[in-house]
């Protein structure tokens, strides 16, 4: 990915697919190997007896602590933006390699933060810069390209479950560190081209709303959406060794975790293209729903199937609930969007960090994860019926005027 013409609509095409497809393996190496290598490596490290069960959940919401201050962090940093992308990404590759050179939980609890906070700041930094490129250029339709990485990371990560249960753990996480160093070069002149980015929150234009909208829609819109974070980062977490309780000696539960990093391609794709008159809150109660469906086969349908299809419901709004989540606090506030979506990000944060916390000592003493699971769908399921609700509130509202 090297070279950028100037002038015409072909060389804006071009500029445009090299920007999306250099985010989209930004964001599969920063979230897919970063972030989600570790769900395909814990049922590995627990095998090799290097943790438990509640210390897979601990360094789990360690990572996702570490997320939540990157993003935090985010609204202050002011380097460039292709210094804090690279940088993120060259220490997401070190922090693997980490994970199989150093031994014993301290260690590892300091590179899964580390990890997360890098990771972090490659998804805002890469998405803003990708966002404000491909607008320079014309292209904003090819921003559901970018958000296809953590899926297909995702999937990358899952494939090489499998053989990573042969290679063992110390080698396995050495081989994701090579391969991230591997995707970093190819898209490291990417980030030379066009503008400096800014974080995604504030990387497109939109029109100001007429009037400023009422604080108790923005309140709605943090909270529900930290309930989205809970509800699927249990099955997102745990998957792998879920799947593994339920069908012991099956070689099936190695696939499940790939099947979901791509469901999340179609399903962000397809999201991206929802028109804009199409109301936000029902959108993001359609994905809840999804994905509480999701949630509840891996418990009543405890099959292949089940798990399979599962996975998939669990994947396909993925992604596209960060958009909608997105593209309702832009309908709330506009180009000055960017606070409330850091708030809504972070309380997406919160509920990573508490579900691992709260699953694994529920799944060490009741021997099964299902009670935690059964918590997740309520929480999905929860949010949707709020979102309706607000939704019908404001809209009769509205009429009432």
């Amino acid at each position: 990915m090297s070279g950028t013409g100037q002038g015409g609509p072909r060389s804006e095409g071009a500029q445009a697919w090299r920007a999306a497809l250099g985010c989209m393996v930004a964001l599969a190496v920063a979230m897919g190997l970063g972030r989600f290598a570790f769900t395909p490596m814990l049922p590995v490290m627990l095998g090799e007896g290097q943790i438990d069960l509640q210390a897979g959940g601990v360094l789990a919401s360690l990572n996702y602590l570490g997320y939540f201050v990157g993003a935090l962090s985010s609204a202050w940093l002011r380097a460039p933006a292709r210094t804090l992308v690279r940088g993120g990404l060259v220490a997401t590759a070190a922090l693997l390699v980490g994970m199989g050179l150093l031994h014993g939980f301290a260690s590892w609890a300091t590179l899964r933060t580390a990890a997360g906070l890098a990771s972090a700041w490659v998804f805002v930094f890469a998405s803003g810069w990708g966002a404000r490129r491909l607008a320079e250029v014309h292209a904003p339709g090819l921003g559901g390209v970018i958000y296809a990485g953590p899926g297909l990371g995702i999937a990358i990560t899952g494939f090489l479950g499998g053989p990573a249960g042969r290679w063992g753990a110390s080698i396995a996480w050495c081989v994701y560190g090579v391969l991230a160093l591997a995707l970093i070069a190819l898209v490291w002149r990417v980030f030379d081209d066009g503008c400096e980015g800014v974080p995604a929150s504030a990387a497109a234009p939109s029109t100001p709303p007429a009037a400023a909208r009422g604080g108790a829609e923005a309140a709605w819109l943090i909270g529900l959406y930290g309930l989205a974070g809970f509800g699927y980062i249990i099955t997102a977490t745990f998957l792998p060794v879920i799947a593994r309780q339920a069908l012991p000696g099956s070689t099936w539960p190695d696939l499940f975790w790939p099947l979901f990093g791509l469901a999340v391609v179609p399903g962000v794709l397809i999201g991206g293209r929802a028109p804009q008159h199409w109301d936000n809150r029902l959108l993001l109660a359609g994905g809840y729903l999804m994905q509480a469906m999701g949630v509840l086969l891996s418990v009543t349908w405890p099959t292949i199937t089940g798990f399979a299809v599962g996975s998939m419901l669990l994947g396909l709004p993925f992604t596209a609930i960060t958009l909608f989540a997105v593209r309702e606090a832009r309908r709330l506030r506009g180009n000055a969007a960017a606070g409330l979506i850091g708030y809504a990000t972070a309380s997406y944060g919160l509920g990573q960090i508490v579900g691992p916390l709260f699953a694994a000592p529920v799944a060490q003493r009741w021997g099964s994860f299902a009670p935690a699971l059964w918590v997740a769908a309520a929480a999905l399921m929860l949010g949707a019926l709020l979102f309706v609700i607000v939704w019908h509130r404001t809209a009769s509202e509205g009429r009432g005027r």
